[in-house]
């Protein structure tokens, strides 16, 4: 990737990425001035009071099984602003991984952290946090005093990882279809019902989220901790979106949803060649 490309964006092109459940035009984290410095210092340190977490956050958190944290007990001591800044830096890698599926994060575009944390009404500092993160998973890359491109994937990439997946996942799914009983295979209904009711309203982000919840569902009936979060590793690089890509439309969702029952139909009726055959067509077929 030659590092002269793109134009330097200061603000998303189509609004601010936003923390997941606050609106587009809402302001800083915590809603109330003065909670959050925008310019901290030369260490961009977060030292304020942590914004509370959104209900959208919140409510993934559930979904996934995460306790929400123990109320502090009396005389107990308060936790360090490490925190605090660690709690921000999750709620804007959230934010940030919603603008890059919804396209609010155009690829090839340099986007810098502090304007992009002036957006948000938090230091830079967990704004540069999350965007490394996003640079380990390759959705962008680091610009050396501009900022961070996003990245550039092209149809080829797209392919080598639907290859690469379909290599891992389909013979753990014909494996689990020969040794699952039906009964386990319709306690993931609920996370498949969930993938056609974010399709059916064209929440791009929030499929991708219900899409990957059901994904880790079915191979964690394997019993492989490590599996799964390759696999899941690989299933987000998926869905970040391509060069000049159109957006997804909802009937692309609706129908890729669709196939989540349909799978689970042919699992729970063991038929080893649908079940082969839908999962490698959801993967190259997949509309994110």
């Amino acid at each position: 990737m030659q590092q002269g490309r793109g134009r330097e964006a200061t603000v998303p092109p189509y609004g601010s990425p936003r923390v997941p459940g606050q609106s587009r035009a809402a302001g800083p984290l915590s809603g109330a001035p003065g909670e959050c410095a925008h310019d901290d210092g030369a260490r961009g340190e977060h030292t304020h009071s942590e914004p509370p977490a959104p209900r959208a956050v919140v409510e993934r958190s559930a979904r996934r099984g995460v306790e929400p944290p123990a109320p502090r007990a009396a005389g107990s001591p308060a936790p360090r602003a490490a925190v605090h800044r660690h709690s921000v830096r999750g709620q804007i890698l959230a934010a940030l991984r919603t603008a890059l599926v919804d396209g609010e994060l155009v690829p090839g575009e340099v986007y810098s952290a502090p304007a992009l944390a002036e957006r948000f009404g938090v230091s830079a500092t967990p704004v540069r946090e999350a965007m490394q993160q996003l640079s380990i998973e390759g959705a962008v890359e680091v610009v050396p005093n501009r900022g961070f491109r996003v990245t550039e994937r092209s149809p080829r990439e797209l392919a080598e990882l639907a290859e690469v997946r379909a290599m891992i996942e389909v013979p753990v799914m014909l494996r689990l279809a020969r040794t699952v009983p039906a009964a386990r295979w319709a306690e993931l209904r609920p996370l498949a019902e969930a993938t056609t009711e974010a399709a059916a309203t064209g929440d791009r982000a929030g499929y991708a989220e219900c899409d990957r919840a059901f994904h880790r569902a079915l191979l964690a009936l394997a019993g492989n901790q490590q599996l799964v979060q390759v696999a899941d590793d690989l299933h987000r690089r998926a869905q970040w979106p391509l060069t000049a890509a159109p957006v997804a439309r909802r009937g692309d969702l609706v129908a890729d949803a669709a196939e989540h029952l349909a799978l689970l139909d042919a699992l729970c009726a063991q038929n080893l060649p649908v079940v082969q055959s839908l999962v490698r067509e959801h993967f190259t077929g997949s509309a994110l």
